[in-house]
């Protein structure tokens, strides 16, 4: 079973009144749920599966987005086990009188594949083509290996 693509996938938002707080900067939950998004659209466009998130590990919330803002969200899928993705997700914001862009938050994404009754299932598997690559395949990895130990605690 071969991978059906390793673009990644990119959502452009808007950031809108109604998505901020008193200081008019971007609600870090509308974000996520974007960046979660993004991360599942990459899974499935790997895989051609539908996903689910399980996990969302080393979140960093780096600088705000404010109002009037464009949000630039890409999804990369970066490791697999059997039924397993893991998409780094980047969200950039993009100031709309300069263009502008600087990164906001970065995180890594675990989702499962699912059947129609809600049961894991195989995927295609990731093969590492290049140092940068392996670099990110060896963090989510061990993202994945401590999620693991932890859950047996």
């Amino acid at each position: 079973m071969e991978p059906y693509s390793k673009e990644p996938v990119t959502l452009i938002e808007h950031v809108f009144p109604g998505d901020t707080n008193d200081h008019d900067t971007l609600f870090g939950g509308k974000l996520l749920s974007i960046m979660d998004k993004a991360g599942g659209i990459s899974c499935s466009k790997f895989a051609h599966r539908e996903f689910v998130t399980i996990s969302i590990d080393t979140l960093k919330f780096i600088a705000p987005a404010r109002q009037g803002d464009l949000l630039e969200v890409t999804g990369k899928v970066v490791y697999t086990s059997t039924h397993t993705a893991c998409s780094k997700v980047t969200a950039l914001a993009v100031d709309k009188g300069t263009w502008d862009k600087k990164k906001i938050c970065e995180g890594y994404f675990f989702f499962v594949a699912i059947d129609s009754m809600m049961r894991p299932i195989p995927i295609p598997q990731f093969v590492v083509e290049n140092d940068e690559e392996q670099i990110e395949w060896d963090k989510a990895k061990q993202i994945r290996n401590n999620m693991i130990a932890q859950k047996s605690d």
